[in-house]
């Protein structure tokens, strides 16, 4: 480059001194180099507009240089391109195969890509339905407001709305500049057998009340008779009344839990008085401690109450707080609390036993789940407690939440939205 500007003074100068003016003869080549400048330039900007991956124009010097550092940035370019779309095709190709149906929208909710299953599982069509906004085409009640929600951390199971036999779940994933990741899965087969579960087990409990009730009434009937019993059978009847009755009480607990699960119909909003629902449960609770001295304080609000189902309420904190009786030591403490702030309404119930480790926590709410078997043996515990509450707080909208420390004691707490208060 300087050499070139070199030649072109140099020759100036010269010209310039045949003819008596070297001041033009600078000026003359000066202008040659810009002209030379001027030219590849123009040489650059034709190369770069061209859309092909054509070699540069052949130039020497600092423009060569140029022209060949931008064609090897090109060619890099393009080797990475052509990976990443290889990369992309695999991808598309991969989800297209799967099962289940994938979806992505934008951040303002419109289709952007959907693979072959979301065909057959949604009904959506290509690409006609490209650019429509996602609830414009599901327009179930229940996904759009799981979908505005914009709150995922649990999947939605609701009916397909191309064929009422089938059921789908939802999930969704937020990635990118706010953009949404949408699995849908057909659970036909998952949903039957939890329903046959279900019949199953409300069925058998229902079967099983009948004989059941006639075996307790005539174990009664032989330890209330008159007539002496022999000391060998009287403490084997006494045992069967027991167990006979924890039977009878396992059976009213799946009766109850089946009913909660299979009753798809709104919770009733009638207002419920819950300081005066809490007195009366901390009144059984202390009849059932009996003889053990356990202290159970209550601290309410008069003026708290609920809109919901009365009888589900009442079997919740019944749960709890006679879960607290039952475990807490004799001569514990056992605390009720109700409170109300901007978040909604909340009910506590609080022990110093034994607490329960933290690996158990996440399972207290499952069926039949047994921190200690012997214990609840003991106690006579179901086992289906915590379950019956968690679809009673579920019907209503609320959380439990359970924090517990070994050796400390546990607490529980119902957490009702700000839309229950009456």
């Amino acid at each position: 480059m300087f050499k070139l500007l070199f030649w072109l003074l140099l020759a100036g100068v010269l010209g310039g001194m045949l003819v008596g003016q070297i001041a033009w003869g600078l000026v003359v080549g000066l202008s040659l180099y810009v002209a030379w400048h001027l030219r590849q330039m123009t040489r650059f900007v034709q190369w770069l507009s061209v859309q092909r991956n054509d070699p540069p124009p052949d130039t020497r010097g600092l423009w060569g240089e140029i022209f060949d550092n931008i064609y090897r940035i090109q060619r890099r370019d393009s080797r990475m391109r052509a990976k990443q779309q290889l990369v992309i095709d695999r991808i598309q190709a991969s989800t297209a195969a799967l099962s289940d149906a994938v979806v992505m929208v934008d951040a303002k909710g419109r289709l952007e890509w959907w693979n072959h299953a979301a065909e057959r599982l949604l009904g959506f069509r290509a690409p006609d339905d490209s650019g429509q906004h996602v609830t414009n085409l599901l327009r179930d009640p229940r996904f759009v407001e799981y979908f505005e929600a914009d709150h995922f951390r649990e999947p939605l199971d609701i009916a397909s709305h191309l064929n009422a036999s089938a059921w789908l779940q939802y999930t969704i994933t937020h990635y990118g500049q706010g953009e949404r990741l949408i699995v849908v899965r057909d659970t036909t087969r998952l949903h039957n057998l939890e329903q046959m579960r279900k019949d199953f087990v409300a069925n058998v409990s229902h079967e099983l009340r009948t004989p059941l009730t006639v075996v307790v009434g005539y174990l009664e009937t032989l330890q209330d008779s008159d007539e002496p019993i022999n000391p060998r059978w009287k403490r084997a009847l006494q045992q069967m009344e027991q167990q006979s009755k924890r039977m009878q009480n396992l059976l009213n607990d799946l009766l109850m839990l089946a009913r909660l699960e299979n009753d798809d119909r709104a919770v009733e909003k009638k207002s419920v008085d819950i300081s005066q629902m809490l007195k009366s449960v901390s009144q059984d609770a202390q009849a059932l401690s009996a003889e053990r001295g356990h202290q159970i304080h209550l601290d309410t609000d008069p003026a708290i109450r609920l809109l919901g189902a009365d009888a589900e309420l009442r079997s919740a904190f019944s749960n709890l707080v006679f879960n607290a009786v039952k475990y807490t030591s004799d001569q514990g403490e056992i605390s009720i609390r109700c409170w109300q702030d901007q978040n909604g309404t909340h009910v506590s119930v609080s022990d110093n036993g034994t607490g329960i480790a933290p690996e158990h926590i996440s399972r207290l709410t499952e069926r039949f789940y047994r921190v200690d078997s012997s214990r609840s043996t003991n106690t006579g515990g179901t086992g289906l407690g915590l379950a019956i509450v968690k679809h009673v707080l579920l019907r209503h909208g609320a959380r439990l939440e359970i924090k517990s420390t070994l050796g400390t004691g546990s607490v529980f707490t119902c957490h009702f939205p700000a839309s229950r208060d009456a």
